[in-house]
């Protein structure tokens, strides 16, 4: 392939990734409103699925880190392995936050009694862990939202073997990437006691 060539995959891929980057997140955020409930369709929510999709989000965070490792040792097909498992694990990971989302009703961080609510005692109790849940959740979800445009495009130029704009874009994809799958991981370690609720 030609220099021609992968500035053409490059520019093919241009309009999917716009569009990905803006229909996933529209997506999720009207499906994260629609419980299948609303609509007639009784089936048992799935709240065996936060543990299995933090449990992916661990495994991303591993595989990235083996992935940098596996190209600093000059390693490319490996690294290209991990970085597409990677990406493979985030697209099952968002299959099943969005599945678990449409059965079952949010928690709250702090609802001891799980009646959805949060009342003055319940927030009291929470103290400054709830400041902190919400700052790594909210930081989470922003760069969960950036990092979609920005692995698309790092793989791109990474099959389109325009490695020194993939080497440039991949140091600022990695980092946030990691970030968010780290932070998927808290998030849930942080939350599940009031699953049970």
């Amino acid at each position: 392939m030609n220099n021609s060539d992968n500035k053409t995959l490059e520019q093919r891929f241009k309009l999917p990734i716009i569009l990905v980057s803006v229909l996933i997140p529209v997506a999720v955020a009207l499906l994260f409103t629609v419980k299948l409930k609303d609509f007639g369709i009784e089936v048992e929510p799935l709240s065996f699925l936060p543990p299995i999709y933090a449990a992916i989000n661990g495994l991303t965070a591993l595989l990235l880190v083996m992935g940098v490792i596996a190209i600093k040792n000059g390693n490319q097909k490996v690294h290209e392995r991990f970085m597409t498992t990677a990406i493979a694990c985030s697209v099952i990971f968002l299959i099943m936050y969005i599945a678990y989302h449409m059965t079952t009703d949010s928690t709250v961080f702090g609802d001891i009694d799980g009646n959805k609510i949060l009342d003055a005692t319940e927030k009291a109790n929470a103290g400054a862990a709830r400041d902190v849940y919400l700052f790594v959740l909210l930081t989470h979800i922003a760069l969960s939202i950036a990092i979609i445009p920005l692995v698309l495009i790092t793989y791109v130029r990474a099959l389109a073997a325009r490695f020194d704009k993939h080497k440039k874009i991949a140091k600022i994809t990695f980092p946030l990437w990691l970030y968010v799958a780290v932070t998927g991981v808290v998030v849930y370690l942080m939350i599940s006691p009031y699953y049970a609720n």
